[in-house]
């Protein structure tokens, strides 16, 4: 369970690094508490697209990315965070990714700040 708090709190974390470098990836809201419910919420949403939808995208996707050595993720990681915007707009959360481009950007932003943030906070394995 702690493990998946962890996840959890570092997901947010890189949204928000993602939200605040990013002009079109969007967060709004009344006030800074109701911000940081819809980034753990967010990052809840995001944290199942890439336990769920992930895996089957990427065994799909296998020959692209042998082809490219691996540089397609970046693309898989681009469409979960769409996803993501997707199914934070379906759930009436205010949080939105505009455009592909934006995404590719997001998705890597997204990637390292939440492997540098796994780095840091503890793990409950």
């Amino acid at each position: 369970m702690k493990n998946f708090v962890v996840k959890t709190i570092a997901n947010a974390g890189a949204l928000a690094v993602a939200v605040w470098l990013l002009d079109k990836i969007t967060l709004t809201g009344d006030s800074t508490g109701k911000k940081v419910g819809t980034l753990i919420l967010v990052a809840l949403i995001f944290g199942v697209v890439n336990f769920l939808v992930k895996p089957i995208v990427k065994l799909f996707s296998l020959p692209l990315l042998i082809l490219t050595l691996g540089l397609f993720t970046l693309v898989v990681n681009a469409l979960m965070l769409l996803l993501t915007s997707w199914l934070a707009d379906k759930f009436d959360l205010s949080f939105h990714v505009d455009g592909f481009w934006t995404a590719v950007l997001g998705g890597l932003i997204i990637s390292i700040v939440s492997w540098a943030l796994h780095m840091i906070l503890p793990d409950g394995d």
